[in-house]
């Protein structure tokens, strides 16, 4: 029997498929698409700046770029004065060009070259140093203006990863600067944990708390720090994604693939988005203490934020045409106008897991039996499954139905895409809802 993973009901998206606009982009494109709801990112953003105006912590949200390239993101960011968080010159060049202030732009990333952190600098640029090599290179800028960088640390509980500064490294970065202050203005610290959970971040954070008081007697301003990104984002119900969990094996993919647990997103958090800053924030670090906020209000340290995934929730779905279906022993293969570089999970030896939504007149048909199948791409290799769990859906596809995969702005969209076979790369259509229309507007995304 076939597992079922519905997304969170959303009636926005009802409300857009209900209106028909779908299938009129998809004839009008000639292929597959995603589409883009601005109104959700800026309603993540001001919950997330409710969450630090709540705790009377003083910060800055900088949505992660590399999350969705769209331009309209952009636009939203200048809009609103937030941050935004850079890791390329393309990047950079791309935040400047729609508007965002170059004194709101993080840059992060490792070993940076010098072109990016000569341009990043020259535009007031807050710059995250990872190594003592990359720190050298700042120092050699030469700028008028001293460049402004924080220092990343290597996170004590993720002794593996490659990125930051252990704290020998710390004290020799600290030292530096401080012998350097016509050339650099030694802001904080940042750092990124892997996973979801609340109490490393805030444990963490609250240890930085104390490198920059540290760092001020040396008379380094050190007056914010940066925890990243990792805030979850919550697509499916508790009691469906325990099931799936419980109940998922080879049988319920195609070709019998096997998938380990622990490589799946987390698709249901109990915490997610800004209640999950609101949690780290509520939180002693730990364990014993002050809250986080509370000592954050105590040493005069702002609170950087770096989310992605968190602000892009339910602010576009990917949609694809249907171009063929065929049957296996017990069931089907649909093939779909796109390829699974389109859905970036792939990308981590996992897979999209919420359901995709069929859309078509099947009701006119009369009475379905529900049909289970897998979704192909249309390129020519083996592997080019969209979804390799059968899905359980109402009735057979057909030629010309369109499958909607909910959610998927957050990385799904453009992290893994290629131009495989010369298919276009689906383009971007951003959907506005005026107020008074009945009907949603479209414009493709620039």
């Amino acid at each position: 029997m076939a597992l079922t993973l519905p997304a969170h009901a959303d009636p926005l998206t009802d409300r857009i498929q209900a209106a028909g606009l779908l299938p009129e982009l998809a004839h009008g494109l000639g292929g597959p698409f995603h589409y883009l709801l601005p109104e959700r990112f800026d309603a993540n953003l001001a919950a997330f700046h409710a969450a630090l105006a709540e705790a009377g912590v003083e910060g800055r949200v900088h949505y992660a770029k590399k999350a969705n390239k769209a331009s309209v993101f952009m636009d939203r960011c200048a809009a609103a004065g937030a941050g935004v968080d850079v890791a390329s010159p393309g990047e950079l060049r791309d935040a400047l060009g729609h508007g965002v202030r170059g004194e709101d732009l993080v840059v992060t990333g490792p070993a940076k070259t010098e072109h990016l952190l000569r341009v990043a600098a020259r535009q007031g640029a807050l710059i995250a140093v990872d190594a003592l090599d990359e720190l050298d290179r700042v120092l050699a800028l030469g700028d008028a203006r001293p460049a402004r960088i924080l220092l990343r640390c290597h996170p004590p509980a993720q002794p593996r990863s490659r990125f930051g500064l252990d704290g020998g490294q710390l004290e020799e970065a600290l030292r530096r600067c401080a012998a350097a202050p016509d050339t650099v203005r030694m802001e904080g610290f940042s750092f990124h944990l892997s996973g979801y959970e609340v109490r490393p971040r805030t444990d963490l954070a609250g240890e930085v708390v104390e490198l920059c008081l540290k760092a001020r007697v040396l008379g380094l301003p050190a007056d914010r720090i940066s925890i990243g990104g990792g805030f979850a984002v919550d697509y499916v119900a508790a009691d469906a994604w325990q099931t799936f969990l419980a109940e998922q094996g080879p049988g319920h993919y195609h070709a019998g693939k096997a998938f380990a647990p622990e490589d799946f997103y987390p698709y249901h958090s109990p915490v997610a988005g800004a209640d999950a800053l609101r949690a780290i924030l509520a939180a002693s670090p730990g364990g014993t203490g002050p809250s986080l906020a509370e000592r954050l209000r105590r040493a005069g340290v702002r609170l950087l934020l770096e989310p992605g995934r968190a602000l892009l929730d339910r602010a576009g779905s990917s949609v694809f045409q249907v171009q063929g279906v065929k049957d296996r022993a017990g069931y089907g293969i649909v093939t779909v106008d796109g390829t699974s570089l389109s859905l970036s999970e792939q990308w981590f030896n996992s897979e999209y897991l919420p359901d995709p939504v069929l859309l078509g007149d099947h009701a006119a048909a009369g009475p379905a039996e529900p049909f289970p199948a897998c979704v192909g791409g249309a390129s020519c290799l083996d592997s080019d499954l969209l979804t390799w769990r059968k899905i359980a859906f109402p009735a057979r596809p057909r030629v010309g139905d369109l499958l909607v995969y909910p959610n998927t702005a957050g990385y799904q969209m453009d992290s893994n895409e290629s131009p495989f076979h010369e298919l276009p790369l689906p383009p971007k259509v951003v959907i506005d809802h005026p107020e008074g229309s009945a009907r949603p507007r479209w414009r493709l995304d620039r």
